[in-house]
């Protein structure tokens, strides 16, 4: 991946996520930890070596902050429970630092009482709560619209302009979805072979929508 990203290995840093945050239900690594511009957050559990792996972020970039919560305040258990590392750090338009997270955080003393900390110890300037219920509940946290790609004013020329998000495509996709997407689905379902045309369908007109052209083989 990294030969393939045309990294070279000594701007990169090899971390591995522990075996018991793995066992405790870190499925993905933003479960355990989240980084934004010259800050990380993570579980002092997160990673195999991780003073090491901090190490090496910081001689990649020095002015790197990083606030580690320990298992004595909260357990793997919690922290996965709660998402609080699955949040987004954000910096405000008043350059003050926001951490953007779920209901759940405030469901666990613990929890509550180290971000409490966080803010206290100037590490954050304000905390966000919102409520993701219907999308915790679907599998989707905070770190699902959590990738950022920075892109010059050339890059950003190039992509179809029905991949900018504004009020306007929101209501179109608002539209497409209720046309779309079925109240229920059961595992019968899938083998009902008009689900198969209606997804194909969806797509097919979303791809129109956002202006990607035909980018699926059904779709050739």
């Amino acid at each position: 991946m990294v030969r393939g990203s045309g990294l070279a290995e000594q701007d990169v840093v090899f971390a591995r996520q522990l075996p018991a945050a793995i066992d405790a239900g870190v499925f993905h690594n933003d479960v355990i930890a989240v980084g934004h511009d010259d800050l990380m957050l993570c579980h002092e559990q997160a990673f195999v070596d991780q003073e090491g792996v901090i190490q090496g972020l910081r001689r990649l970039r020095p002015e790197l902050r990083v606030a580690q919560i320990s298992a004595d305040a909260v357990d793997l258990r919690a922290a996965v429970r709660s998402y609080l590392f699955n949040s987004q750090l954000v910096t405000a338009a008043d350059g003050r630092t926001v951490l953007v997270a779920p209901s759940e955080v405030r469901s666990d003393p613990a929890v509550t009482d180290a971000v409490d900390g966080l803010l206290a110890d100037g590490f954050l300037d304000r905390v966000e709560i919102v409520d993701l219920t219907q999308s915790m509940g679907n599998g989707g946290g905070p770190a699902c619209l959590r990738l950022r790609v920075e892109l010059n004013d050339t890059e950003t020329a190039a992509v179809p302009s029905g991949c900018l998000l504004d009020s306007e495509a929101v209501d179109a996709l608002e539209v497409w979805v209720d046309r779309h997407y079925r109240e229920e689905l059961a595992v019968a379902d899938m083998a009902d072979p008009e689900l198969l045309e209606e997804s194909r369908r969806a797509l097919d007109e979303l791809t129109v929508m956002v202006g990607v052209g035909s980018v699926y083989d059904f779709q050739r």
